[in-house]
Protein backbone atom coordinates (compact mmCIF):
# COMPACT_ATOMS: atom_id res chain seq x y z
CA UNK A 1 0.00 0.00 0.00
CA UNK A 2 2.68 2.75 0.69
CA UNK A 3 4.28 2.11 -2.15
CA UNK A 4 1.19 2.65 -4.30
CA UNK A 5 0.59 6.01 -2.35
CA UNK A 6 4.39 7.88 -2.86
CA UNK A 7 3.50 7.88 -7.00
CA UNK A 8 0.23 9.69 -6.11
CA UNK A 9 1.73 11.96 -3.20
CA UNK A 10 4.28 12.55 -5.90
CA UNK A 11 2.24 13.35 -8.60
CA UNK A 12 -0.17 15.65 -6.62
CA UNK A 13 2.74 17.48 -5.65
CA UNK A 14 4.22 18.15 -8.78
CA UNK A 15 0.57 19.14 -10.33
CA UNK A 16 0.11 21.68 -7.50
CA UNK A 17 3.64 23.14 -7.55
CA UNK A 18 2.78 23.38 -11.80
CA UNK A 19 -0.56 25.16 -11.17
CA UNK A 20 1.33 27.15 -8.60
CA UNK A 21 3.62 28.57 -11.21
CA UNK A 22 1.71 28.75 -14.15
CA UNK A 23 -1.41 31.47 -12.06
CA UNK A 24 1.99 33.54 -10.91
CA UNK A 25 3.46 33.66 -14.11
CA UNK A 26 0.46 34.78 -15.49
CA UNK A 27 -0.42 36.98 -12.97
CA UNK A 28 3.06 38.74 -13.05
CA UNK A 29 2.41 39.19 -16.86
CA UNK A 30 -0.96 40.62 -16.39
CA UNK A 31 0.35 43.24 -13.82
CA UNK A 32 2.94 44.15 -16.82
CA UNK A 33 6.17 43.17 -14.12
CA UNK A 34 6.97 39.96 -15.96
CA UNK A 35 7.98 41.14 -19.61
CA UNK A 36 9.89 43.84 -18.83
CA UNK A 37 14.29 44.24 -18.90
CA UNK A 38 14.04 43.54 -15.72
CA UNK A 39 12.05 40.70 -14.98
CA UNK A 40 10.04 40.15 -11.78
CA UNK A 41 8.14 37.25 -12.53
CA UNK A 42 6.59 35.91 -9.28
CA UNK A 43 6.62 32.08 -10.03
CA UNK A 44 10.40 32.00 -9.85
CA UNK A 45 10.21 32.24 -6.17
CA UNK A 46 8.87 28.86 -6.11
CA UNK A 47 12.55 27.51 -7.84
CA UNK A 48 13.99 27.31 -4.51
CA UNK A 49 10.89 24.14 -3.35
CA UNK A 50 13.43 21.13 -4.73
CA UNK A 51 14.97 21.64 -1.69
CA UNK A 52 12.42 20.64 -0.07
CA UNK A 53 10.74 17.77 -2.43
CA UNK A 54 11.83 16.09 -5.75
CA UNK A 55 8.39 16.10 -6.86
CA UNK A 56 8.97 20.09 -7.62
CA UNK A 57 11.54 19.84 -10.64
CA UNK A 58 9.10 18.22 -12.65
CA UNK A 59 6.13 20.71 -11.14
CA UNK A 60 8.22 23.70 -12.15
CA UNK A 61 9.36 22.52 -15.79
CA UNK A 62 5.27 22.31 -16.39
CA UNK A 63 4.46 24.75 -15.16
CA UNK A 64 7.18 26.67 -16.86
CA UNK A 65 6.32 25.58 -20.12
CA UNK A 66 2.55 26.13 -19.80
CA UNK A 67 3.33 29.87 -18.62
CA UNK A 68 5.37 30.23 -21.71
CA UNK A 69 2.97 28.97 -24.08
CA UNK A 70 1.68 32.59 -24.49
CA UNK A 71 5.25 34.07 -25.31
CA UNK A 72 5.56 36.10 -28.03
CA UNK A 73 8.71 34.16 -28.98
CA UNK A 74 6.68 30.95 -29.42
CA UNK A 75 8.40 27.56 -29.63
CA UNK A 76 11.91 29.42 -28.61
CA UNK A 77 10.79 30.48 -25.31
CA UNK A 78 8.86 26.82 -24.47
CA UNK A 79 12.15 25.08 -25.34
CA UNK A 80 14.43 27.42 -23.73
CA UNK A 81 12.73 28.71 -20.90
CA UNK A 82 11.38 25.36 -19.66
CA UNK A 83 15.58 24.22 -20.53
CA UNK A 84 16.35 27.03 -17.87
CA UNK A 85 13.55 26.15 -15.70
CA UNK A 86 14.89 22.25 -15.50
CA UNK A 87 18.64 23.11 -15.47
CA UNK A 88 18.13 25.14 -12.13
CA UNK A 89 15.90 23.16 -10.50
CA UNK A 90 17.61 19.95 -11.01
CA UNK A 91 21.05 21.86 -9.64
CA UNK A 92 18.33 23.28 -6.95
CA UNK A 93 17.36 19.78 -5.97
CA UNK A 94 21.33 18.76 -6.67
CA UNK A 95 22.64 21.15 -3.63
CA UNK A 96 20.21 21.12 -1.49
CA UNK A 97 21.98 20.05 1.87
CA UNK A 98 24.56 23.00 1.39
CA UNK A 99 23.54 25.33 3.72
CA UNK A 100 24.58 28.52 4.79
CA UNK A 101 23.48 29.94 8.20
CA UNK A 102 20.33 26.97 7.86
CA UNK A 103 19.37 28.70 4.24
CA UNK A 104 20.22 27.47 1.03
CA UNK A 105 21.55 30.08 -0.20
CA UNK A 106 23.52 28.19 -3.21
CA UNK A 107 20.52 26.28 -4.19
CA UNK A 108 18.61 29.55 -4.56
CA UNK A 109 21.08 30.90 -6.80
CA UNK A 110 20.86 27.77 -9.68
CA UNK A 111 18.02 29.34 -11.06
CA UNK A 112 19.51 32.39 -11.54
CA UNK A 113 22.68 31.07 -13.07
CA UNK A 114 20.04 28.86 -15.39
CA UNK A 115 18.47 31.79 -16.56
CA UNK A 116 20.98 34.22 -16.49
CA UNK A 117 22.92 31.88 -18.96
CA UNK A 118 20.46 30.07 -20.91
CA UNK A 119 17.57 32.67 -21.12
CA UNK A 120 20.31 35.65 -21.99
CA UNK A 121 21.41 33.40 -25.21
CA UNK A 122 18.12 33.08 -26.16
CA UNK A 123 17.15 36.52 -26.08
CA UNK A 124 20.76 37.68 -27.55
CA UNK A 125 20.20 34.90 -30.74
CA UNK A 126 16.29 36.33 -30.90
CA UNK A 127 17.58 40.09 -31.81
CA UNK A 128 14.92 41.62 -32.89
CA UNK A 129 12.89 38.48 -34.25
CA UNK A 130 11.36 35.81 -33.38
CA UNK A 131 13.83 33.50 -35.38
CA UNK A 132 16.70 31.96 -33.65
CA UNK A 133 19.86 32.58 -35.42
CA UNK A 134 23.54 32.82 -34.41
CA UNK A 135 24.08 35.92 -36.17
CA UNK A 136 22.31 37.89 -34.11
CA UNK A 137 24.56 37.00 -30.95
CA UNK A 138 26.68 39.66 -29.95
CA UNK A 139 28.63 39.33 -26.07
CA UNK A 140 27.84 42.61 -25.24
CA UNK A 141 24.27 42.05 -25.66
CA UNK A 142 24.46 38.75 -23.69
CA UNK A 143 26.41 40.46 -20.69
CA UNK A 144 23.80 42.78 -20.75
CA UNK A 145 20.36 40.75 -20.85
CA UNK A 146 22.42 38.46 -18.61
CA UNK A 147 23.23 41.72 -16.11
CA UNK A 148 18.72 42.22 -16.35
CA UNK A 149 17.80 38.97 -16.54
CA UNK A 150 20.44 38.03 -12.96
CA UNK A 151 18.98 41.30 -11.52
CA UNK A 152 15.23 40.03 -11.49
CA UNK A 153 16.33 36.86 -10.73
CA UNK A 154 18.39 37.52 -7.47
CA UNK A 155 15.37 38.71 -6.40
CA UNK A 156 12.84 36.61 -7.10
CA UNK A 157 14.76 33.12 -6.84
CA UNK A 158 17.52 33.95 -3.95
CA UNK A 159 15.40 36.74 -1.75
CA UNK A 160 12.51 35.53 -2.54
CA UNK A 161 12.68 32.14 -2.37
CA UNK A 162 15.03 32.22 0.71
CA UNK A 163 11.97 33.93 2.51
CA UNK A 164 9.83 31.18 1.00
CA UNK A 165 11.71 28.36 2.61
CA UNK A 166 12.37 30.16 5.73
CA UNK A 167 8.94 30.48 6.46
CA UNK A 168 8.09 27.26 5.36
CA UNK A 169 10.78 25.51 7.41
CA UNK A 170 10.31 27.58 10.57
CA UNK A 171 6.77 26.84 10.69
CA UNK A 172 6.67 23.19 9.79
CA UNK A 173 4.65 23.51 6.96
CA UNK A 174 7.04 22.15 4.90
CA UNK A 175 7.03 18.64 6.30
CA UNK A 176 3.37 18.71 6.41
CA UNK A 177 3.17 20.06 2.86
CA UNK A 178 5.85 17.27 1.71
CA UNK A 179 6.51 14.28 3.78
CA UNK A 180 7.14 11.62 1.84
CA UNK A 181 5.51 8.89 4.10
Amino acid sequence: MQSKKMPVLYLAQAGIIAALYLVLTLLANALGVGSQAIQFRFSEVLTILPVLTPAAVPGLAVGCFLGNLSSPFGPVDWIFGTLATLVGTVLCRALRGVRWKGLPVVSSLMAVIANMVIISFEITCLGTGTSLSLANFGMQVFLMNALTIGIGEVVMCTVGGLVLVHVLERSHAAQRLFAEH
